[in-house]
Formats: structure tokens, C-alpha cells, sequence
């Protein structure tokens, strides 16, 4: 299922229209605290603060070629659904975001003000999920889907343009969600013939994949994180997990003490804001020290849409949740 580069080159021209590429940059302090060289993806850089807008830019697009449906619907924790709204904006659609209880206040506002009305339903991402599916089919509207070959060849138009610009890469850092980010980088890896190895990264208190990945079968698993919502997951998408199985060297599981600590790291070395998934390779790096000496690295800060209180509290060194 993985997109070929003539796919991930059409997905990255219809990206391009309505935003640049992002930079990549190497932050000498983090090179000096990680001991190798290392080189930071910063898709917090676009429009909507994190990776997923590229597949939605690229999902609207094919999208655009068929019968336009009365509206959209989908199901987030945040970034994909402002990377719905958005483009559901772009091409004149209403759009409904299911949400879960308790999901990030400045995440729902940032839908809401890309035009989406928000639903709020379910404990967590799964419910959330489910109840999108059947609203969509009772109201006749188009489902846009968390995981879905477009939307990997939209977010892998960021992996091409990390990995032309970078040579030579021996590990590039993966945080993991419900899996395209990290499909999106296995595709372009292979798409483009290199040795590569490509590292993912979960939170030990979501471990689905990191189980999944181990047992070479789908894992279920809870979820308790307080600081990765972007890694929320306790269901694992199959398809991604054929591609993290066949493309994937080996899966790290990064605490949310780990996560908050590479949040502070990041703002001190480049004065980037990471929310805690965005976080999470270089949290993921700095468990493998030390075996990364002289290496060249990559790290994908995949968003930093991260609530102010919570943020405040990790760079002060406070528990995100008290107790």
C-alpha cells in the first residue's frame, strides 16, 4: 500500500499549493548533547502547527475529482482535524470533528477557527473514532479517515524533502500516532533506495505498536499518557503495521518524564515549541545515546501544538498532573 515516488511527488505538488516546504536544520547544542550530528524536520513550521495538514492537502485534492459530498467528517485529537478543516475550508466543504472528552482546549479551538464544528464523544481517540463512522453514514457525509494511502502520501512529501536535502542519514527518529507519519518515511526511504534506518517512537504509557510490533500481531493496549496525546493510540491501524513490520529497525518507548524533558531540551537548544509527540524522537534519541556517536541523525518534530499551561508547567520542571 505504500506510495511510489511519482505518488509522493504528485501528493508533495498539491501540498505546495497552499504551503512551502519546511526547513530542516542542524541545532548545534543538540548535536553537543547527543554527541553525533543532528538534524531537526520541523513540520511545526506549517500552517496549522504540525505533519498532518500534508495529508489532508493531498486527501481534499483527489478528493476534489468526484461528486462534492454535502460535507466532511472525521475524528481527531487535534491535528488531523485542523488538517481537515483546513483543507475542507480550501475547497468550500463543511466539516464536522468528533473529539474525545477532555482533548486539548487550544486544539479545539484551533478547529473551530478553521471553520469545523467540533462534537465531543468517547474517553478517548477509538470512541471518538467509532462514533465519526456512524455519524458519517447516518448524515450521508464523507468520512475522511485517520489512515489512508493519500493521507500517507501527503505526509510523506516531508520525509522527500528531509532526505534530499540530507545525505547520508544512518537513523531517522519516528514519533508514532495511528501510523502515517512513520509510513510516509519507510516509503520514501525505499522509494528512494537508501540504507537508512528508520527508528519509530511510542510512549510507554500507549504501547499498542511498540506490543504489536514485538508480537508480530495486532496489540491493543490502554492508554494513560498525560503529555503525548499525538501518540494517543490504543488500537493500531493494520495496514500501518504491515508497513512498520516489513520497514521499521526497531520501536522505542519514551516516558512522559522523558518526553518533558526533551520538550525543555528543545526549547532550550533551538526555542521551538514540541508538543509532547513532537518531542518524542528526541526523547527517543537521547534513551539511545549511546550508540549514536558520530552518527548523523534526523529527528521529526512532528507538531507544536501544545496548551499553554501544560507547557508552562514542563518548563518550569512541574508534573504536568499533580499527585
Amino acid at each position: 500500500m505504500l506510495p511510489d515516488l511519482d505518488q509522493i511527488e504528485t501528493a508533495a505538488r498539491n501540498v505546495y499549493a497552499a504551503m512551502p516546504p519546511t526547513p530542516q536544520y542542524c541545532w548545534p547544542l543538540l548535536c553537543q548533547r547527543l554527541g553525533c550530528e543532528v538534524w531537526v524536520k520541523h513540520e511545526n513550521h506549517t500552517p496549522v502547527g504540525a505533519f498532518k495538514l500534508r495529508g489532508g492537502l493531498a486527501y481534499f485534492a483527489s478528493l476534489a475529482h468526484q461528486e462534492a459530498p454535502p460535507g466532511v467528517l472525521s475524528a481527531t485529537r487535534g491535528n488531523h482535524g485542523q488538517s481537515v478543516a483546513l483543507a475542507a475550508r480550501r475547497h468550500g466543504l463543511a466539516a464536522r470533528i468528533v473529539v474525545p472528552f477532555g482533548n486539548s482546549v487550544e486544539k479545539n479551538a484551533a478547529m473551530r477557527a478553521l471553520g469545523a464544528e467540533l462534537i465531543e464523544h468517547g474517553d478517548d481517540f477509538q470512541q471518538a473514532r467509532e462514533y465519526a463512522a456512524r455519524l458519517a453514514g447516518e448524515l450521508g457525509w464523507h468520512l475522511v479517515p485517520s489512515f489512508h494511502p493519500l493521507l500517507v502520501a501527503g505526509v510523506a512529501s516531508y520525509a522527500l524533502e528531509l532526505l534530499r536535502a540530507v545525505g547520508d542519514l544512518a537513523t531517522v527518529y519516528v514519533p508514532i500516532g495511528l501510523g502515517s507519519g512513520i509510513c510516509g518515511v519507510v516509503a520514501v526511504r525505499d522509494a528512494l533506495r537508501l540504507p537508512t534506518e528508520v527508528v519509530g517512537v511510542v510512549s510507554a504509557h500507549a504501547r499498542a505498536y511498540a506490543a504489536s510490533f514485538a508480537d508480530r500481531e495486532l496489540r491493543e493496549a490502554p492508554v494513560t499518557t498525560v503529555l503525548a496525546d499525538g501518540m494517543a493510540c490504543r488500537t493500531p491501524q493494520p495496514e500501518a503495521l504491515e508497513v512498520i513490520w516489513r520497514g521499521v529497525d526497531r520501536i522505542v518507548e519514551v516516558t512522559d518524564d522523558e518526553i518533558a524533558a526533551a520538550m525543555c531540551s528543545l526549547f532550550t537548544a533551538t526555542h521551538n515549541v514540541a508538543e509532547g509527540a513532537g518531542a518524542a524522537a528526541l526523547a527517543a534519541a537521547m534513551q539511545e545515546k549511546s550508540r549514536l556517536s558520530g552518527r548523523r541523525i534526523a529527528l521529526i518534530l512532528s507538531g507544536g501544538n501544545v496548551d499553554r499551561e501544560p507547557f508552562a508547567r514542563v518548563l518550569g520542571g512541574r508534573r504536568v498532573v499533580d499527585g
